[in-house]
């Protein structure tokens, strides 16, 4: 009896003692991994002066560290090759009692996994915005204990209930449009009190928000987009974090973070990096300071920090299987530390392809960041691919503005013009429009003749392109700079919706024709090897006509972009440099045949793709 008493005892004991421990990041990793030393951030009451032992076959304790804050312990592990997959035991010792036990799991790689396939300029991406995309769970709209927990779809800032078995749900139509990867923006855990359904305000960088659904959904969604021939593309972000974290609520050390007491807002001055006269108060605030008082901005200075960040981003790649990274606000970041994440991740998968967001229109910023870049204070990052603005903003003043000069293309053939600036200017992400952006529709004036011109653009353009859900069938916001609006609801993700996407009903005869549009010109690019192993030559435009080339040894495609109001004759000879011998040419679009020997008469607000013979 006393024995049992004991044992009892001890187990309450060791229950209480364990419960010290709530958080260990990350609790697991995988054996064959080149990056094999993963630093585990572990939280619990008072365990800064606790033992980490480990006695696993192949998995060692290489160090442990401490900061100023005693409920933090950083523990190194290594993890050999000749190390089986299973559960490793973490003892913690006190005094040279156990007082904890911990399991770690040390899993086998996907075969292949580090030569992973990723996205190319043969690619075209759709971007999710996951609470406004469908809500395919009722049951998680409200997660108890959350601190927002309110549903209200007419709220531009509040949840409205999209989730990922949303989009399970309607990966069929997003492969049928011809889409080949899907972008959503964060999903994971957004614990604030409120406006948290955007996502960029992350609570725990290790767990999908319950609200959107689990770890193992998200991974599931993944496996489902593949077999439907999509890759996911996973939403990084590096320079801050929600206020809610429990490490920011509780920092291990004071320089966990930049401004620490005076939450001081950044002042979004991009060019503070490369400024050779910039001052260094003008630096620091812009990569140091907060978005908001809800965003904390992290400090990668901090090792640990750096760390923690760096194999965040390789777990989610090996554990959902994505097939490459978006990062966001991309040099806001500690620029020392984006070349080190960069190097690391493409150390580890060598074909990963990565597209940062630098939010400009100035290419000579933009293009400073992507790898092979001579700059000239000698600074080198690794990002292979960088988001372009400065065409998606050029594109709109060409088909809403007028010009000076021989056309109001100019916008965008000066755009396309700096891509000298590039290491590898073929590798860019273009859009119409994003998240962050006015709807494309509403930026054109909600003009559908303009609007095709555009997405014919965007579908033949050099780079590979990615499209903002509802872009497809002319989604718009109506207040322009409305967050909320920009990223209303799709037609059809919700019960009871008078419109619906997914089956026609209830649109117009434009947003249907839209979406046939814009299919036919996305299933024909995804099969079209120019737009993954081709050149471009374009034109100086002529009286608002645009004319570029697409071509690689075998096929030569031809873009006509008429903006004007009247038909226009064009003269091939002006283009024979890239007709060379073809005779005619036959319109992706209208399936109409165009001779090329002599003059021929373009449509008024009309764009041709014409595939040459």
């Amino acid at each position: 009896m006393q024995k049992k008493i004991f044992l009892v005892a001890f187990l309450l004991t060791s229950l209480a003692v364990f419960s010290q421990i709530s958080r260990v990041e990350p609790a697991s990793w995988w054996v064959g991994m080149k990056y094999n030393e993963p630093t585990l951030l572990i939280y619990g009451k008072n365990i800064s002066d606790w033992l980490p032992t480990i006695s696993y076959k192949g998995v060692k304790v290489v160090k442990t560290d401490t900061l100023k804050n005693k409920n933090y312990l950083f523990l190194t592990l290594r993890i050999d090759d000749d190390a089986k997959p299973g559960i490793v035991k973490i003892y913690f010792e006190k005094g040279k009692k156990v007082v904890a036990i911990k399991d770690f799991v040390v899993s086998a790689r996907d075969k292949n996994s580090a030569n992973r396939a990723s996205f190319s300029t043969k690619d075209a991406f759709c971007l999710i915005f996951p609470d406004r995309f469908s809500n395919g769970d009722t049951t998680n709209d409200v997660v108890p204990g959350m601190n927002e927990i309110s549903i209200d779809r007419n709220g531009e800032n509040s949840r409205h209930g999209g989730d990922i078995q949303g989009i399970i749900n309607h990966l069929d139509y997003i492969a049928a449009l011809g889409y080949t990867q899907i972008w959503n923006t964060p999903l994971t855990e957004n614990n604030e009190p409120g406006y948290s359904y955007h996502g960029y305000a992350t609570t725990d960088f290790y767990k999908i928000d319950p609200r959107f659904g689990t770890n193992e959904l998200f991974k599931e969604m993944v496996a489902e987009s593949r077999k439907k021939g999509m890759g996911v593309v996973w939403d990084v972000v590096l320079n801050h974090c929600g206020a809610e974290y429990y490490f920011i609520k509780d920092m291990p050390s004071d320089d966990w973070v930049n401004f620490r007491e005076t939450k001081t807002r950044t002042n979004h001055v991009k060019y503070t990096v490369t400024d050779i006269y910039a001052s260094t108060v003008d630096k620091k605030e812009y990569s140091g300071g907060w978005f908001d008082s809800q965003m904390a901005d992290l400090n990668q200075r901090n090792p640990f920090v750096a760390k923690f960040l760096i194999e965040n981003s390789l777990w989610w790649i090996e554990y959902a299987g994505l097939s490459g990274l978006r990062v966001d606000t991309y040099s806001y970041s500690d620029k020392d530390f984006l070349a080190t994440w960069t190097k690391t991740i493409l150390d580890e998968y060598p074909n990963m392809n990565i597209v940062g967001e630098e939010n400009t229109s100035d290419a000579a910023l933009t293009s400073y960041w992507q790898t092979g870049k001579k700059n000239t204070d000698n600074y080198q990052c690794y990002l292979p691919s960088l988001m372009d603005f400065s065409l998606t903003h050029g594109t709109v003043k060409s088909l809403t503005e007028s010009s000076s000069n021989l056309s109001s293309w100019n916008y965008v053939y000066e755009s396309v013009a700096h891509d000298f600036l590039f290491p590898h200017p073929f590798n860019q992400m273009i859009f119409p429009d994003n998240h962050d952006i006015d709807r494309f529709y509403s930026r054109i004036g909600k003009n559908y003749p303009l609007w095709k011109l555009g997405i014919a653009l965007f579908m033949t353009m050099r780079g590979y392109p990615q499209f903002f859900y509802g872009t497809e069938m002319l989604m718009t916001n109506e207040k322009a700079g409305s967050d909320g609006q920009r990223r209303g609801d799709f037609y059809g993700g919700w019960a009871n919706d008078t419109k619906n996407a997914f089956t026609g009903k209830g649109l117009s005869t434009d947003e249907l024709d839209a979406q046939k549009y814009f299919s036919k010109l996305l299933n024909w690019r995804k099969n079209c090897q120019v737009f993954s192993n081709g050149w471009m030559t374009h034109y100086v435009p002529r009286n608002n006509v645009y004319v570029y080339f697409r071509y690689n040894e075998r096929q030569t495609i031809m873009v006509v972009l008429n903006s004007n109001a009247t038909d226009q004759v064009l003269d091939p000879e002006r283009y024979r440099e890239n007709i060379q011998d073809k005779n005619y040419g036959v319109d992706v679009i209208s399936s109409e045949k165009y001779n090329l020997t002599s003059s021929m008469t373009i449509p008024k607000l009309t764009a041709l793709v014409l595939e040459l013979n």
